[in-house]
């Protein structure tokens, strides 16, 4: 069995149990949980230092998995989608099956489907969304590669994967743009 088979069995063992993880995604290296978990999501406020009003990202497999979660899909999100050339979480109205923990006062989710290997696995296999927050402290800077991750972080989850552990990237968060109902497009942060 490869590291990599290894890492994402025994990370999705600790993400079912309801514990929280410290793993690599397609941006940051990120704190994550089983969004459908409300007491989990809870435990990721605590580690972070952040207030519950502020929502986190969720990852999904594809655009079937994120249809179960939001009332109605923009029509041009596949679209959108396809033609982005890095990594983009979308805000979409009409959060539905999540807890309100991960939603933002107006319902809203911040949703992005994930590319890279690892997280992608990982949430297939849990069939269902994972949290993605960046891992830090919340007002102190992002950590791109797994040796920026303070140990106040990584002391307080209950797992950290080894996997990708090595490598120095110089990655930034997500592009974010908020889907109105209407179809409006508004840039968050890019």
């Amino acid at each position: 069995m490869s590291q990599l088979v290894k890492e994402i069995q025994a990370a999705e063992e600790e993400v079912i149990l309801g514990n929280v993880i410290l793993y690599p995604t397609d941006t940051v290296w990120g704190i994550g949980c089983d969004a459908e978990n409300a007491e989990a999501v809870k435990k990721i406020y605590k580690i972070k230092e952040r207030e519950e009003s502020k929502s986190m990202i969720l990852l999904v497999a594809d655009l079937d998995m994120l249809k179960h979660y939001v009332e109605k899909v923009p029509a041009d999100l596949e679209k959108l989608i396809e033609e982005q050339e890095r990594p983009t979480t979308y805000v979409l109205s009409g959060a539905t099956n999540l807890p309100k923990e991960v939603q933002s006062e107006d319902g809203s989710i911040a949703v992005r489907i994930t590319k890279d290997e690892f997280s992608h696995r990982l949430v297939r296999q849990i069939g269902r969304p994972l949290v993605s927050t960046s891992a830090n402290i919340s007002g102190e800077g992002t950590a791109a590669s797994f040796k920026d991750i303070s140990e106040k972080i990584k002391d307080r989850v209950d797992h950290v994967v080894r996997w990708r552990q090595e490598e120095e990237i110089e990655a930034k968060p997500s592009r974010i743009v908020k889907i109105e109902p209407d179809g409006t497009q508004k840039v968050l942060r890019d």
